[in-house]
C-alpha cells in the first residue's frame, strides 16, 4: 500500500518531532514552518516523541562525554538530563515559532500511555519481513550500530502514534515516506483481521527543498553542519560566515545555482530579492563575504521576534508545562476512545475511559 498525497483542509493532521538536540534551519523549513501553517487548516495533533528518543539516548550521552573529554569546562549530562532538557527546548521552540495551543493539540508522547498498548496490539499483526525492510533500521545496522528491540520495532510505535488518533494526513519529508507506507500496511492488516477501525493515513509531502548545511550536504545534526534557529550574535555570525564556498577572486562572477549561501538566501528572501542577489552574483565584484552578510541579516531578521518570545517563555517554565499537560489531556481523550474500540474488536474487555 503506497502513501499518496492529498490536501484536504479539515482532516486530522498528525506529526511528531524527536527531541534530539537544538532545532536548526533544516528542521524549520523541513517541518516546523509547515506545522505552524497547517494549524489553521486542520485538526492538528503535534507531539514531542520522547519514547522514540530513547532509542538514541545512549548515543547522546556518549557525545556529551566525548565533548567533556576535550573541554574540561563542559559538564557532561546524564541521559535523564539530556532527555528532559531536549523535550523542554523543543516545546519552547515550537511555541516561540508560532504554534498556538488553542489551535493545535501539542503534547509529550509519553503522556499518552495508550500509544504503547496500541503498539503491542499492532505488533501482533506486523510481519517481521516488513520491519526488516525498514531503511532506518538497515542503515544503522550497516553503520555498525548494535540494534535494540526498540530500534527494530520503531515503525510499529510510529504506526501507533499515527493510528491512535485515527489521523488522515501526516506531513513528512520524502525520507519518511517508507514509514508512512508501513503504517498503512499495519493498519490494513489490523482492519483485515478485526474489521475496519483505522483510516489509512496519507502523506503530505513538505514542499520545501532540501536545506543545505554549512558544508553543502543536507543540514543535519549528525553531520555537524547546522545553523541553529535561535542562534544570535557571534555564534550565528560564525556559523553563517563559515559556510563552505569555492575559492574565487572578488572580481570574478559567481554562479548562484551552485552556491550554498545563495540556496539558503532563497529560503528567506522575496522573489525580487532573489533575482537581485542572482544579478549581483553574475555581475562579479560582489564576493561570497558580502553574500554571507546579506544572508546573516535575513536570518537575524526572520527569527528576532521568535527569539524574544522564547526568552519570555523561558521566564515562565510553568506555562510550558501547562500547555503540554492540557494537550496530553485532549490527546488521551481521543486515544482512549480509539483503544476502547480496538479492545472490543480483538475480544478484550473494554477499559472504562478515565
Amino acid at each position: 500500500m503506497s502513501a499518496t498525497v492529498t490536501r484536504e483542509p479539515r482532516s486530522r493532521i498528525l506529526s511528531g518531532v524527536q527531541p534530539s538536540g537544538k532545532l536548526h534551519l533544516g528542521n524549520y523549513f523541513g517541518a516546523i514552518k509547515q506545522h505552524v501553517e497547517r494549524q489553521d487548516r486542520g485538526d492538528c495533533f503535534y507531539f514531542i516523541a520522547d519514547y522514540h528518543a530513547l532509542t538514541t539516548l545512549k548515543e547522546a550521552e556518549e557525545k556529551d562525554l566525548a565533548v567533556a573529554a576535550k573541554n574540561k569546562q563542559f559538564a557532561p549530562r546524564s541521559a535523564r538530563q539530556i532527555l528532559a532538557e531536549n523535550v523542554r527546548d523543543v516545546a519552547l521552540d515550537y511555541l516561540a515559532l508560532g504554534l498556538d495551543p488553542a489551535k493545535a493539540t501539542f503534547f509529550r508522547q509519553s503522556d499518552v500511555p495508550e500509544v504503547c498498548e496500541l503498539a503491542w496490539v499492532l505488533s501482533t499483526v506486523s510481519g517481521m519481513g516488513l520491519l526488516e525492510r525498514a531503511h532506518s533500521y538497515k542503515d544503522k545496522v550497516t553503520r555498525g550500530i548494535t540494534p535494540s528491540v526498540g530500534l527494530f520495532t520503531y515503525p510499529v510505535l510510529m504506526a501507533a502514534d499515527i493510528l491512535i488518533y485515527r489521523s488522515h494526513l501526516v506531513p513528512v519529508g520524502k525520507d519518511q515516506e517508507q514509514h508512512l507506507e508501513m503504517t498503512r500496511d499495519i493498519a490494513g492488516a489490523f482492519n483485515h483481521a478485526f474489521g475496519e477501525v483505522f483510516p489509512l493515513p496519507e502523506a503530505v509531502f513538505n514542499e520545501a527543498a532540501v536545506v543545505p548545511g554549512t558544508d553543502g550536504q543536507k543540514m543535519s545534526k549528525s553531520y555537524g553542519n547546522t545553523i541553529d534557529i535561535f542562534a544570535e550574535g557571534k555564534p550565528l555570525e560564525r556559523a553563517v560566515m563559515g559556510i563552505v564556498t569555492d575559492k574565487r577572486d572578488l572580481a570574478e562572477p559567481l554562479d548562484p545555482d551552485t552556491c550554498n549561501v545563495f540556496a539558503l538566501y532563497k529560503l528567506f528572501a522575496a522573489p525580487a530579492e532573489v533575482e537581485a542577489m542572482a544579478a549581483k552574483y553574475r555581475a562579479g565584484g560582489f564576493g561570497y563575504g558580502n553574500a554571507k552578510k546579506e544572508l546573516l541579516a535575513k536570518i537575524d531578521a526572520r527569527f528576532a521576534p521568535a527569539r524574544e518570545r522564547r526568552k519570555q517563555l523561558e521566564r515562565d517554565p510553568g506555562l510550558v508545562e501547562e500547555v503540554l499537560t492540557a494537550g496530553a489531556k485532549r490527546a488521551r481523550e481521543v486515544a482512549q476512545i480509539t483503544l476502547r474500540l480496538v479492545r472490543e474488536r480483538v475480544g478484550m474487555h473494554p477499559r472504562p475511559v478515565s
